[in-house]
């Protein structure tokens, strides 16, 4: 069934996003990112108090690809 869409505001979208308005049968990532990050990397807010007494991050990672985008040219 086809959608009905209203009034849309993009404020930004980024070189590696997708914009999708409507039906859709799939969508696939055009880029990929991995992150590692230790305690408390990610915290956001004002006045925020993050006490870490050791953190560390393994970043061992076994697998040679994970997320493949080879065919989503």
């Amino acid at each position: 069934m086809p959608a009905f869409v209203g009034a849309i505001s993009i404020v930004n979208i980024g070189s590696a996003s997708v914009f999708h308005i409507g039906d859709v049968y799939a969508i696939s990532p055009k880029a990929t990112a991995k992150t590692f990050a230790g305690a408390g990397s990610f915290n956001t807010g004002d006045g925020l108090r993050v006490y870490n007494q050791q953190s560390s991050t393994n970043v061992n990672d076994k697998d040679v690809a994970d997320q493949n985008i080879a065919a989503n040219a």
